[in-house]
């Protein structure tokens, strides 16, 4: 003001214009980050690319890595419903590994544990030598490839081949991550928006859980778990819990302290501007979560489930993709409504891979962890805090995983 004379007037434009400024560039330094971060959570790290390689070259030159599994006089406990049976499906292998690890591990009883990996067909050699060079005794696992499963034609799996065929598909998730942002879209909008245009919702593997009755058809009830959980507590007692004639036990995520995680009803993922949402949705209903899910398949295959499902898969696209927000979870609230049985949720806790603020002590307790998110635990953006609860399930002694130098994350605690 001194040097160019100016009055308060002209100073306050100038002050105002000034933060104005400074604000768009902080809101764009902060779109910027989330941007990388979703391309980063994208990726495959160079060690995991690297054991897949090396498993696979195991697989074609060891025959302890193509051994059987289970071994012939065991294969008849796949089907054997006094075992629990768990059932994963996922082409990353370390993270597969935790999954099944952490579950044996924690179990009080691993002798009855049914562990069913399936995987797509180019990680199957690799996911097999793992497991066949890693045993996990006494559980029983058995590792297989989505080509294996004579039911899964494309006559059987609608979805897949609508994907293939739609015009909008690609460019949706694999075209220009910009476009559709608003300018006045908050970081955390920004960050859902990319994470729902995330290619791996378009895989087989994502839809795979909806399959579960006709891919296992002799069994009665299975626990589902996505690859990116860790279980810390027994879990027999879910065999144990009555869902009263519903399907899918599963944890509410419309009521918690957590204000972030725990606030989700229909309208978080629905789009309610659309008619056909609004007049079949109701906003206000709970949502659930996937990801430790009981499903009881026997009242399951009494129900029109499926069907509903890919009814709504259908009709987003035929709705250019404007229905909901995020990938094969919305389609599935539609489709288990009336049900879903309220599970208590210390067994699963959610928010780990975008929620940095956890309570470490809720996270102890949890019998199920989930690092939904983009910052996985294998990953450079995971939360340094909460990675202990993922490596403590990695062996980071195995050959392979030294010699393709995947490394022991490092966490200091700040004093």
């Amino acid at each position: 003001m001194k040097n160019n004379q100016d009055d308060a007037k002209t100073f306050a434009v100038r002050l105002k214009a000034m933060m104005e400024y400074m604000d768009r560039e902080v809101k764009r330094s902060r779109l910027a980050e989330q941007l990388h971060k979703y391309f980063a959570s994208t990726t495959i790290p160079k060690g995991m690319h690297c054991l897949s390689l090396r498993l696979t070259d195991e697989y074609s030159s060891n025959a302890q890595a193509r051994k059987e599994l289970p071994q012939p006089e065991l294969l008849h406990l796949l089907s054997d419903n006094s075992y629990h049976h768990f059932v994963v499906a996922s082409d990353n292998i370390l993270a597969a590994s935790v999954v099944v690890t952490s579950v044996v591990r924690s179990s009080l009883q691993p002798e009855r544990v049914v562990f069913h990996v399936i995987t797509d067909k180019k990680t199957y050699p690799s996911m097999h030598s793992w497991f066949a060079l890693n045993p996990l005794s006494p559980a029983i696992i058995e590792v297989k490839g989505v080509h294996q499963f004579d039911w899964l034609t494309r006559d059987n799996v609608p979805p897949l081949e609508a994907f293939e065929n739609h015009h909008g598909v690609g460019n949706h998730y694999h075209g220009n991550h910009i476009m559709g942002v608003n300018v006045g879209d908050s970081p955390t909008i920004f960050a859902s928006k990319l994470q729902a245009r995330s290619s791996k919702f378009i895989s087989l593997l994502s839809h795979l859980r909806i399959y579960l009755p006709e891919l296992f058809p002799n069994l009665s009830k299975v626990v589902f778990l996505d690859d990116d959980v860790v279980v810390q507590h027994d879990l027999s007692p879910l065999w144990e819990i009555d869902l009263l004639g519903k399907v899918n036990g599963a944890v509410e995520t419309c009521k918690g302290e957590d204000t972030r995680v725990m606030p989700k009803h229909f309208r978080t993922y629905f789009n309610f501007s659309h008619p056909l949402i609004a007049n079949e949705l109701d906003p206000d209903e709970c949502a659930w979560a996937y990801g430790m899910n009981v499903f009881d398949l026997n009242a399951w295959r009494k129900t029109s489930i499926r069907k509903t499902y890919h009814y709504w898969v259908k009709e987003n696209l035929k709705s250019n993709l404007t229905l909901w927000k995020f990938g094969t979870l919305p389609p599935a609230l539609i489709a288990f409504r009336n049900y879903v049985h309220p599970i208590d949720p210390s067994w699963h806790m959610l928010g780990l891979g975008y929620q940095e603020l956890t309570d470490l002590e809720r996270v102890r307790k949890a019998a199920v962890i989930h690092y939904n998110g983009q910052c996985k635990p294998w990953l450079e953006i995971g939360f340094k805090h909460l990675q202990p609860f993922w490596t403590k399930h990695v062996n980071y002694l195995n050959d392979f995983i030294r010699n393709c130098h995947i490394l022991e994350p490092q966490w200091f605690p700040q004093n």
